[in-house]
């Protein structure tokens, strides 16, 4: 397992676009999934020691950001067949196990991981109303375990920064984890 860190934000790069199905079979878009202020996109997989520490915090931010009309979409990227755990039957359990409030949608081509430039596990992409990119940066402290309690939620104070003023903040500290396994 080879640990990443995300490079820096690139403000103001366009979203690339894309068609995904979900874990039921329903296709998204950029236009499909955005909300009114916003659409967070998050490279994660289920096996990953980084992603399973932030599940919980994952699920509240993204809840939270979707009452002030920011939408999110979760998307596994990885080689199924180096990972089970990483299967489209086990992404469909976690989704149900942990309640997520966004879809969750294989990449089988691993085209849009590329499109987008992700790296690893986790790996947000943070984009404003104009679907124009403000954030590249981690969701908290956290590592291969959860962070303390009260910890700064800088993806939750940064996206909340874009959904006021369209705007990311210029300091960010890249994200950390696996990186996405990509099929030979």
């Amino acid at each position: 397992m080879v640990r990443l860190e995300t490079p820096v934000c690139d403000f103001d790069a366009a979203m690339p676009t894309f068609e995904l199905a979900d874990v039921y079979g329903e296709t998204w878009s950029p236009a499909t999934l955005r909300g009114e202020k916003g659409l967070l996109v998050m490279f994660i997989c289920n096996h990953c020691p980084y992603v399973k520490a932030i599940r919980e915090r994952l699920v509240r931010d993204t809840r939270e950001l979707k009452a002030i009309g920011l939408h999110s979409v979760a998307i596994m990227s990885n080689d199924p067949t180096q990972y089970e755990e990483d299967s489209p039957e086990n992404m469909r359990k976690i989704a149900e196990q942990y309640d997520f409030p966004f879809p969750y949608l294989l990449d089988e081509s691993q085209a849009v991981a590329k499109a987008f430039g992700a790296i690893c596990t986790p790996d947000f992409f943070g984009y404003n109303a104009e679907l124009r990119l403000q954030y590249r940066g981690r969701l908290d402290e956290s590592r291969k375990e959860a962070a303390a309690e009260g910890v700064h939620r800088d993806l939750f104070e940064a996206m909340r920064e874009v959904v006021r003023s369209g705007r990311g903040p210029q300091m960010q500290i890249p994200s950390m984890g696996c990186s996405i396994k990509w099929k030979e």
